[in-house]
C-alpha cells in the first residue's frame, strides 16, 4: 500500500476536485435552495444521482490520470464512505424528530452539517494518514536497533481493525436504543447551550433571533451542533474504515467528501421510505467486520481493492434487496 499519492503526481486533480465541489456548493445554496422549502421525492432523486454521476466522472479522471488501482481504491472507499453513512442518515432522522424540524428546515441543517464535515473528515484523513506512517513495527523497531520482522505491521492499522470488527458486532445486535436518547443532553447540544442563551422558539429557518431585545440562539443552532457532533462519532467507523482501503490521503479524501455531499439528498429519500431499508443494518455490520479483518490480515495477505469492491456492492445489494422484500411494517 505503500503508493506515492496522487496530488504529488497529477496536482491537477487537486485543482478539478476544489472547483467542482464549490461550484456545486454555490449552486446548492445560493440558486436551487435559496429559499427552505420541503424537499420533494424527485428533487431529491435527481440531486443523489447529480452527486453520484460527479463522483463517477472524477473517478473516470482519476482512472485516466492514474490508472485502474487508484481508480478500484476511490470507488471502494467512495462506497464504503456512502453505505457507513446510511447508518448516520438514521440517527439524523431521529434528531429531527426530536427537537420536531419543520421539513422545509431541514435541508439548511444538512447543509451546515456537511460543510463542517468537510473540515473534520480532512483533519482526520491528513492526521491519520501522517500517524500511520509513524507506526509501521519495524519502522519502530529500527529505532531501537532491532531487526525488522517479516511482516511489517502498523500498530494504528491493526487497532482500528480490531475495533471495525468490535463495531461490526455490536451494530448486527444494536436495537432501537437511540429512539429514548434524550439529544438535549448531547454534547452538541450542550455546547451550544454554554456559549449561548437558547430560545425556545424557532425562528421559521433562522439560527439567531431577538427576543425582548435580547439576541437568542434558535433550536435551530442546536440541532447543527447535534448532526455535526453526531457525524463526528460516526467518522470513529467510517475513517478507520477507509485507511484499508489506500493510504492515499487525496483518494480518501475526495471519495470522503463526494460520499458525504450527497448524503443530504439520500437523507430525504430514507426519510420517506426508511421502512424499506429494514436489513440494511446488517449489510453494513458485515461490511464492517470485513474491513476490519481486511485491516488486521493486511501484513500477511493483502485483499486487492477491487475484490473489495465486489465485496462491498454485493452486501450491499443483498441487505437492499432483502429489505425490500421482506419490509418492516411502516410506521403510522
Amino acid at each position: 500500500m505503500n503508493q506515492h499519492p496522487i496530488f504529488s503526481e497529477h496536482p491537477g486533480l487537486i485543482i478539478v476536485f476544489a472547483v467542482a465541489v464549490v461550484i456545486m456548493l454555490l449552486l446548492d445554496l445560493g440558486i436551487f435552495n435559496k429559499k427552505s422549502h420541503v424537499v420533494s421525492n424527485k428533487e431529491a432523486i435527481t440531486w443523489s444521482l447529480v452527486w453520484i454521476s460527479l463522483a463517477m466522472i472524477f473517478s473516470g479522471l482519476i482512472y485516466h490520470f492514474a490508472g485502474a488501482t487508484k481508480f478500484y481504491e476511490f470507488q471502494s472507499a467512495y462506497w464504503i464512505e456512502k453505505a457507513l453513512s446510511v447508518d448516520n442518515l438514521f440517527v439524523f432522522i431521529l434528531v429531527f424528530k426530536f427537537f420536531d424540524v419543520q421539513n422545509e428546515n431541514k435541508h439548511k441543517v444538512l447543509f451546515w452539517g456537511i460543510i463542517g464535515a468537510l473540515v473534520l473528515r480532512a483533519i482526520f484523513i491528513f492526521s491519520g494518514a501522517f500517524l500511520i506512517e509513524l507506526t509501521y513495527l519495524n519502522k519502530l523497531l529500527s529505532l531501537v536497533g532491532v531487526e525488522g520482522f517479516k511482516y511489517d505491521i502498523n500498530l494504528i492499522m491493526t487497532a482500528f481493525g480490531l475495533f471495525l470488527v468490535y463495531a461490526g458486532i455490536k451494530s448486527w445486535s444494536a436495537g432501537d436504543e437511540d429512539d429514548d436518547e434524550d439529544y438535549n443532553n448531547t454534547r452538541g447540544a450542550r455546547l451550544i447551550r454554554r456559549f449561548f442563551s437558547v430560545s425556545d422558539k424557532y425562528d421559521g429557518d433562522k439560527f439567531f433571533t431577538i427576543e425582548n431585545g435580547k439576541k437568542l440562539a434558535t433550536p435551530l443552532l442546536v440541532v447543527v451542533a447535534v448532526i455535526e457532533f453526531t457525524d463526528l462519532l460516526f467518522a470513529v467507523d467510517s475513517i478507520p474504515a477507509i485507511f484499508a482501503i489506500s493510504n492515499d490521503p487525496f483518494i480518501l479524501y475526495t471519495s470522503n467528501i463526494f460520499a458525504i455531499l450527497g448524503l443530504r439528498a439520500l437523507f430525504f429519500l430514507l426519510d420517506n421510505f426508511i421502512h424499506l431499508f429494514s436489513k440494511l443494518q446488517y449489510g453494513l455490520a458485515i461490511i464492517l467486520s470485513f474491513i476490519g479483518v481486511k485491516m488486521i490480515i493486511a501484513p500477511f495477505y493483502h485483499i486487492e481493492s477491487i475484490y473489495s469492491l465486489i465485496v462491498i456492492g454485493g452486501i450491499l445489494v443483498i441487505s437492499v434487496v432483502l429489505s425490500i422484500l421482506m419490509p418492516e411494517p411502516k410506521e403510522v
